[in-house]
């Protein structure tokens, strides 16, 4: 499995909001000048965030983005799964029940499962905070991941 940009930007912007948002909305623009994103590239990330609930957003004069919750309760695991779909290292683990036709029989399902729970279960162990608190750029605010 390979995490897009659309995953890795995501994951940027609301790590820079969690440690750059704290006194109110933060600017698209200053998110991308910081981050050395395209601004036209987060601005279609942006409509994925806001409409799963992790952005706040204000339009206008001292208009821009914020967290809606604490860093603490966004997982990176959350939001890949909103930026990037499944993250089911092969498609018959996206469904449940598993419906395919060779599930029964496949000798090789155990493997992908216990990939997919793997990886879940480190994902989803990891808040914004998690990261925050570990990096040693927290302080200065720019950093690249």
């Amino acid at each position: 499995m390979k995490i897009s940009t659309k995953g890795r930007y995501s994951l940027r912007m609301l790590l820079y909001l969690a440690m750059n948002g704290g006194n109110g909305y933060v600017s698209l623009k200053e998110i991308a000048e910081r981050q050395n994103i395209s601004k036209k590239y987060l601005e279609q990330i942006v409509p994925l965030l806001s409409k799963s609930g992790l952005l706040k957003t204000n339009r206008g004069y001292q208009g821009g983005y914020m967290l809606s919750k604490k860093p603490n309760e966004y997982t990176v695991g959350e939001i890949l799964r909103i930026t990037e779909g499944s993250l089911a290292p092969v498609s018959c683990l996206d469904n449940v029940p598993n419906e395919c036709v060779r599930a029964n029989e496949c000798i090789t399902l155990s493997v992908w499962q216990g990939l997919y729970e793997v990886m879940t279960n480190y994902l989803d162990n990891i808040t914004l905070q998690d990261i925050i608190d570990k990096s040693p750029y927290a302080q200065g605010g720019d950093y690249c991941i």
